[in-house]
């Protein structure tokens, strides 16, 4: 008895050593990453019921908060999705149905393309942000101020010749998420921010994150972001107007409500089981990820396949991910100067590869 209960506190004592060892790989790996690459960083790690949170500043302009406000691009993508998929359930829209169909906006191609080839991106269509001028990657002066509708950028996409034919393969357009908006609010009848808000927002309680319109600002406590822009020198980005990513990519969010809101989706809580099994099916993107509909698979080095998506707008690059055995990563570069993808897999490396 003497020597087992010596083996079995070896063993507690082995295994808390190896669990500290990984938070620290995972706070240093965080800390180097906002070095290297001047950028304030947002980490939270939720493994089960414990949930740890690191935040560094590495831009040297401003200290981030753990419950920083901020852009979180095309994860916006996430949340249409999940109501588009309600609505499925719900019957109103089919989602192997033309877009034709069911959306009176014209869309050349629109009686062959369906809502599902719309939400994985193998619809084929222009991608509006390729126009000069368009894109909220990049630094657009004054002009990161000005309105636009939605119908006038789905306009600005059709206006192209469609890259390929529908479902003939995978390209990722943002256009998708404009028409996917707009079928919201035409099946509906209400806005499709508004839609978010009432169907998964307030159920969750996601107090912090917002579909903030045609306002620029990021409410307190908000992650600040600054880049380097020619001509300019060292520029404050944070501010803009989101209207130009609309449904793509509008909304605000923390690491907190991020982490909660994936938790409900995969853990079946939004949507039904059919309906979340469709949103898991996928086609190659490239890089080790996977696209199913408004979600993201990624294979990490070692353990179950994470889920997800990743966002990036000026200066901003976030990645809320999720494992199948319920450990999930949600992290946020503010100043960050493109996607950074060698800091994900550093962090996904450190957080999910270690005993």
């Amino acid at each position: 008895m003497v020597v087992l209960g010596t083996v079995l506190t070896a063993t507690s004592v082995a295994a808390t050593v190896l669990v500290t060892a990984r938070w620290q790989v995972v706070g240093d790996t965080v800390e180097a990453s906002a070095r290297w690459n001047d950028t304030d960083v947002v980490l939270r790690v939720s493994d089960g019921e414990r949930q740890r949170r690191w935040q560094y500043g590495g831009s040297g302009q401003s200290t981030p908060d753990p419950d920083s406000r901020f852009r979180i691009g095309s994860i916006t993508k996430t949340f249409v999705a999940t109501v588009v998929l309600q609505l499925v359930d719900e019957g109103k829209v089919d989602l192997d149905g033309s877009i034709a169909a069911q959306l009176p906006d014209p869309i050349p191609g629109g009686d062959r393309i369906t809502v599902r080839q719309l939400m994985n991106h193998t619809s084929g269509l222009y991608d509006y942000m390729k126009e000069p001028g368009m894109s909220t990657n990049r630094w657009r002066g004054a002009d990161r101020f000005r309105s636009h509708a939605p119908r006038d950028l789905l306009a600005t996409a059709v206006r192209h010749d469609p890259y390929f034919a529908p479902g003939a393969r995978f390209r990722y357009s943002n256009t998708n998420y404009i028409a996917l908006g707009l079928l919201i609010e035409h099946v509906t009848g209400h806005r499709y921010g508004d839609q978010i808000r009432d169907r998964v927002l307030t159920p969750l309680r996601l107090t912090a994150t917002t579909v903030p319109g045609d306002d620029p600002r990021i409410p307190a406590p908000a992650l600040t972001a600054h880049r380097d822009i020619d001509g300019a020198g060292r520029v404050d980005v944070t501010e803009m107007n989101p209207a130009l990513d609309w449904a793509a990519g509008e909304m605000i969010s923390t690491t907190a409500d991020l982490d909660a809101f994936f938790a409900a989706l995969l853990g079946g809580r939004l949507i039904s089981p059919a309906s979340l099994d469709r949103m898991r099916e996928t086609v190659p993107m490239g890089m080790g990820f996977h696209y199913g509909l408004g979600l993201q698979r990624f294979a990490p080095p070692c353990g179950a396949d994470l889920w997800g998506h990743g966002g990036e707008l000026l200066g901003y690059v976030s990645y809320a991910f999720r494992s199948t055995d319920g450990r999930s990563l949600t992290m946020v570069l503010g100043s960050a100067a493109s996607s950074d993808a060698l800091s994900l897999f550093a962090t996904v490396t450190a957080t999910y590869c270690l005993a």
